[in-house]
């Protein structure tokens, strides 16, 4: 039998000697028999992709909730762009493409139905308090699939590690970490241009002729200031200046688009649909899906509950707030 995956092996030995190769994987929670073509870190993103939890991404909030516009951003479209940056980056890095690939598909499985709304709503009613990179990392270890995807320890340390203050442990969980923030500060730029919430000149002057005044002109800036910095090095970087620009860019993001602006509107309802369906589900369980019940015995009725939330689309948190709690009108015979 021909080993097509040895060849790949193969060529990995030309990567930058900061590169993660899958021979040196730290490998998987349970042992599994290698496939003959692909590398294990191929298989991590193949296995990502056809996941219903990836799936749901294409009706899950990135900043505007339920957008009407067909050219909004979703949490799915906001992953594909994270995965092209940052396979982008390690590609000219000469690192491991597929396993930063992988890294950045799987990073946000574990959001919840109306983006950081959501978040925070779960965040201040479940037990423990909510992240979701730690649920995505729970979403590939125990939700998808027969008990988890059973992913390499290099993509689900990408994953855990995408934010938060624990730093990744490979170079191309460092490259996604970047990547999300490049992909996030620009195209949120975009969509609240879109949806009237800024126009371009409200942006700072000084820092939108530093990286561009074009969506492609501040990719191409802060990705190529990136891998310059970056090259030959054992830590991914921007120079200083870059950095001072994108924390600039975020901080009034933040101030003016991502809190209280009209793109954030219906805030107040969606951390109420969360919260409410969170609640009810906690008093009553035996109304939950049965493969989510099932799970009660080993992890819990808060954490299934919160796990059935979490993996919720928008649209069918909607649905099911509207199933409990608005009243049907009264049928006329």
């Amino acid at each position: 039998m021909v080993v097509y995956r040895h060849w790949i092996e193969e060529q990995e030995e030309n990567l930058s000697p900061y590169a993660c190769r899958s021979r040196d994987s730290r490998g998987r929670q349970r042992p599994e028999q290698p496939c003959t073509v692909r590398t294990d870190f191929q298989r991590d993103r193949d296995r990502i992709i056809h996941s219903k939890s990836f799936r749901r991404l294409k009706q899950k909030t990135q900043v505007f909730i339920i957008p009407e516009g067909d050219h909004f951003r979703t949490r799915l479209t906001h992953t594909l762009e994270v995965s092209q940056i940052a396979r982008t980056i390690a590609r000219a890095l000469r690192l491991n493409e597929d396993l930063t690939e992988a890294i950045a598909l799987g990073h946000d499985l574990g959001h919840t139905p109306f983006g950081h709304t959501g978040e925070s709503a779960l965040d201040e009613i479940h037990p423990g308090g909510f992240r979701h990179n730690e649920q995505s990392v729970r979403v590939v270890d125990f939700l998808e699939g027969e008990g988890g995807l059973n992913l390499t320890w290099e993509v689900r340390d990408g994953i855990a590690t995408h934010t938060g203050e624990r730093m990744p442990g490979t170079l191309e969980g460092q490259v996604v970490r970047i990547a999300d923030r490049i992909a996030y500060i620009n195209h949120d730029i975009d969509d609240a241009v879109r949806g009237g919430v800024l126009q371009l000149e409200d942006l700072p002057a000084e820092i939108l002729q530093y990286v561009g005044y074009s969506h492609r002109q501040r990719i191409n800036s802060m990705v190529t200031d990136l891998i310059n910095h970056s090259w030959g090095k054992s830590v991914i970087t921007m120079s200083p200046a870059m950095q001072q620009a994108v924390d600039e860019l975020r901080a009034f993001m933040f101030e003016n688009v991502y809190l209280g602006s009209e793109a954030k509107a219906e805030e107040g309802k969606a951390r109420h649909v969360v919260q409410y369906l969170y609640e009810y589900y906690i008093n009553y369980p035996e109304l939950l899906p049965g493969e989510h019940r099932q799970r009660i015995a080993k992890f819990g009725t808060s954490q299934v509950v919160c796990d059935y939330i979490a993996g919720m689309t928008d649209r069918y948190a909607v649905m099911k707030f509207q199933e409990l709690f608005v009243p049907r009108g009264f049928p006329v015979v």
